[in-house]
């Protein structure tokens, strides 16, 4: 089942609170510090640029925009992989947040091919319709 649009935002708002908990958590050390600046940012942004996705004027607006979300999650699961694989938090501890920023990834990674065929098919169809007046 396809989650609604409330879910999403919900969804994206409660993983960014995940990730200010994890990152209050992080050790005070000059590594810690830098993954928590980076993980802060690109977590919550993730909810964020989500929401101006469901704020999108046009088709392209709206396709642009759920680029972003992607790319956001995208470095959100490369923060949280490092993390891992750091040492500075047990996998474990770890485990469910990275399945719902992989989760999320896909999510947006999907919709985002979808939206962006389906933006080439109406741009196809007006050129079409132009090539024949």
């Amino acid at each position: 089942m396809r989650p609604s649009i409330e879910q999403l935002k919900a969804r994206t708002k409660t993983f960014s609170l995940r990730i200010l908990t994890l990152c209050d958590a992080l050790p005070r050390a000059p590594s810690g510090r830098a993954i928590a600046n980076q993980l802060v940012r690109s977590g919550m942004s993730v909810g964020a640029n989500y929401r101006a996705v469901c704020r999108a004027r046009s088709r392209a607006e709206f396709v642009a925009k759920l680029g972003i979300v992607v790319e956001e999650a995208d470095e959100t699961v490369f923060w949280l992989d490092l993390l891992a694989e750091s040492g500075m938090v047990k996998t474990a501890r770890l485990e469910l947040l990275r399945k719902e920023a992989a989760e999320l990834l896909a999510i947006f990674s999907a919709s985002q091919i979808t939206a962006k065929k389906k933006l080439d098919r109406v741009r196809e169809a007006k050129e079409q319709k132009e090539q024949c007046r």
